[in-house]
């Protein structure tokens, strides 16, 4: 099984220039993704901790770098449901799905600000999905938004009460790498993303047993949790953020 939907006004590409869209098919090669951002994506997704057979929605799941990963976890009974609001990055994550003779993935081209939590509901539901996931997560997708706090709470409208749940985003190098700062800066704004918007924070707030890394100097911040208390959710280790490398 394998599907794609537009679904509500999300499914319409915003007026302002879509950098995402116009560089989708070169997105992979030009992101940065290896020497930097897939730390950031292995630890954020073993954080969360996905199970055979779950559910796991990706919000904002661009060409679906994150699916290899979740693939390993979930297994070919599980289902990935990726969300994105540029048609021409989903183009790149069917394609990815094809190759990879995927056949559990939900593709639905909506903006995750202005999305409907029901009729994306009834939509994955009426693919072959369960209308609530088990775990979710968003891999530096919320800073490209500038109202990333409704993103998150269509995020939780998609979830079971229960799910687990994670965000990886950006910050302002630490320490020695402070001298990098500009870099940083200049690499997000290319991208379109506030390295200042701090996602991450949502799952402070509204999570218990949050587990906190960071690596690349800081510049990578990861949080998961669960929404409500989940007593197979493991306690975090001592200590505020550890740095991993």
């Amino acid at each position: 099984m394998f599907c794609w939907s537009g679904v509500g006004p999300g499914s319409r590409e915003r007026d302002i220039p879509d950098k995402y869209t116009a560089f989708a098919p070169f997105y992979d090669a030009l992101s940065g993704e290896y020497p930097v951002y897939r730390a950031g994506r292995d630890r954020g997704i073993e954080a969360l901790g996905p199970r055979p057979g779950e559910q796991v929605l990706d919000l904002g799941c661009g060409t679906g770098l994150n699916f290899p990963l979740l693939q390993e976890l979930i297994g070919p009974a599980g289902m990935i449901v990726g969300i994105d609001r540029s048609a021409r990055m989903l183009e790149q994550c069917r394609r990815r799905a094809a190759r990879a003779g995927w056949r559990n993935v939900i593709l639905i081209e909506a903006d995750a600000v202005l999305l409907h939590p029901a009729a994306i509901r009834t939509a994955v539901e009426e693919q072959g999905g369960s209308p609530e996931s088990d775990a979710a997560l968003a891999t530096y997708a919320m800073s490209l938004m500038p109202e990333w706090r409704r993103a998150w709470a269509n995020l939780k409208a998609l979830v079971r009460a229960e799910a687990r749940v994670a965000v990886v985003d950006m910050k302002d190098p630490e320490g020695w790498a402070r001298l990098l700062t500009p870099l940083a800066r200049a690499a997000c704004a290319l991208g379109g993303a506030d390295i200042t918007a701090h996602p991450w924070q949502a799952v402070e707030e509204d999570c218990t047993h949050v587990i906190r890394f960071s690596a690349r100097a800081g510049h990578l911040q990861i949080r998961a949790g669960a929404l409500h208390k989940d007593p197979f959710w493991p306690l975090p280790a001592p200590g505020s953020v550890r740095e991993i490398t």
